[in-house]
């Protein structure tokens, strides 16, 4: 979850709060810091599971977006990644190194420069997702018939915030 999701996630929540409580006996706070502890848990295993193939969450995120819809401006690269301009800038500098992205101009607009996966980054991230669907399994396992459930309350809370919508295929 972003940085800005979760701010936004608090905000709402703390408002709301009295009136929570009061109509549904559900503490706010225990809620909020369920959803955090429940957010860095899995994100922190994506990220070791990643780690022992030389590799990180952002960087899954970045080849996923890309293999996902072609060449990419780093601004919505930023996005679902998300990752300030600063810190995805170095990434993908670290990633056209390693020949997973490359650079190429928009030839639509030249003064814009998209993000594209390689071949290498490719078969990169199938082996990333791999290792990513064994956590997603894991999670699945502890939910049950619930996991779509969960997946669809949490699609309505991210679009009742006001954040732009998530498309349905990219469920995990």
């Amino acid at each position: 979850m972003g940085d800005t999701l979760a701010s936004a996630l608090v905000f709402v929540l703390l408002r709301s709060r009295d009136y929570w409580v009061a109509a549904s006996g559900v503490d706010d706070d225990e809620t909020l810091r369920l959803l955090s502890l429940v957010e860095r848990t899995l994100t922190s295993r994506i990220d070791d599971a990643l780690r022992a193939h030389d590799s990180g969450i952002d960087q899954w995120r970045v080849l996923s977006l890309l293999a996902e819809r072609g060449g990419q401006p780093m601004t919505a690269v930023a996005e679902h990644a998300m990752l300030l301009a600063p810190k995805l800038s170095k990434l993908v500098d670290r990633m056209v190194a390693a020949n997973l992205v490359l650079r190429r101009p928009d030839v639509e607009d030249r003064r814009r420069v998209l993000v594209a996966a390689t071949d290498r980054g490719r078969r990169a991230l199938a082996e990333w997702d791999t290792v990513v669907a064994a956590v997603q399994d894991e999670l699945r396992a502890v939910l049950g018939a619930d996991a779509g459930r969960l997946t669809e309350l949490l699609r309505r809370l991210h679009a009742g915030l006001g954040a732009p919508a998530v498309p349905a295929d990219r469920a995990g």
